[in-house]
């Protein structure tokens, strides 16, 4: 075997990729992070309204990034970006996020632990909308298209689920008032819920757009925290109480037992629906056997 085969295959090893996708990847984030608000600071626009510009400018770079490294690594066509059937994914994403969260904070309202103080100006929604946005477009680019889709590529659907959950969870661990059940808990929800989204979908949009959708609806709709995070702005000012298995606590909503149970379900959903059409993918050893 020559040195350039074992070159070749170190490079294109699963764990190498995924360490040089989130090199790059997070690399030019940061880089635009800190040009961008540098950019703002000359101009005379709001604070929320620079956030949002700067979001929005980071989410770009990000897929652009995301894009072209591995269409020139992998030597392909980046089909988790594709513009068909993107409204439709984006649909139903928003949709399911949204329905989702909503059952939660629903469970809360029936045993009395939300209730409403205001209703605030319609711009409070701009900061958790600049946070819903950017978070869901990087993590899932991360998450979704650099751990979940390169470890399925060997390890197949259910393995590869398994493990960017756990790591999903764990990543959520040092949020503000996080715990190992806050952590247990979104491993289940989003780690498990939108790895099964990018399967059946074979796309970010789908995962994107649960995520945003769950994030926005909990923050800027319901005023609830999020990951252990406190939006200083939300449309709806509200109060929760009551006991942190129906309310999540400090962490928020998302560290309910509602939460999970409700996201487990369309996560069984979407794996049984992948499963009839054919989209699960066997690990590499079970591909070698059947040949």
């Amino acid at each position: 075997m020559s040195k350039k085969s074992i070159g070749q295959k170190s490079l294109h090893f699963p764990l190498t990729k995924i360490i040089i996708g989130f090199i790059v990847c997070i690399g030019i984030v940061r880089i635009a992070q800190t040009f961008i608000k540098k950019l703002m600071e000359i101009t005379s626009f709001d604070k929320d309204f620079k956030n949002l510009i700067g979001g929005i400018f980071v989410a770009i770079l990000a897929i652009i990034s995301y894009s072209y490294l591995f269409k020139f690594y992998e030597k392909r066509k980046i089909t988790e970006f594709s513009k068909k059937g993107i409204v439709k994914n984006l649909t139903l994403g928003i949709i399911l996020g949204t329905i989702l969260q909503s059952l939660t904070i629903f469970v809360i309202y029936l045993k009395g632990g939300y209730s409403i103080i205001s209703i605030n100006p319609i711009l409070f929604i701009v900061p958790p909308l600049t946070v819903a946005f950017s978070s869901a477009i990087v993590e899932e680019i991360l998450l979704r298209g650099i751990v979940f889709r390169i470890t399925e590529e060997k390890l197949g659907s259910y393995l590869a689920l398994i493990i960017s959950a756990i790591l999903f969870g764990a990543m959520h661990l040092a949020n503000p008032n996080s715990s190992l059940i806050a952590g247990i808990g979104l491993a289940i929800q989003a780690g498990l819920l939108l790895a099964a989204a990018y399967i059946y979908s074979r796309n970010l949009w789908f995962p994107i757009a649960i995520h945003f959708a769950w994030n926005f609806t909990q923050s800027a709709i319901f005023g609830a925290n999020v990951s252990g995070n406190t939006i200083s702005k939300t449309l709806i000012t509200s109060k929760i109480e009551g006991a942190e298995w129906f309310t999540g606590g400090q962490f928020g909503p998302e560290g309910s037992i509602q939460a999970t149970l409700f996201c487990l379900v369309a996560t069984i959903v979407l794996l049984a629906l992948s499963h009839k059409e054919g989209k699960i993918i066997k690990p590499y050893w079970k591909k070698t056997t059947n040949r």
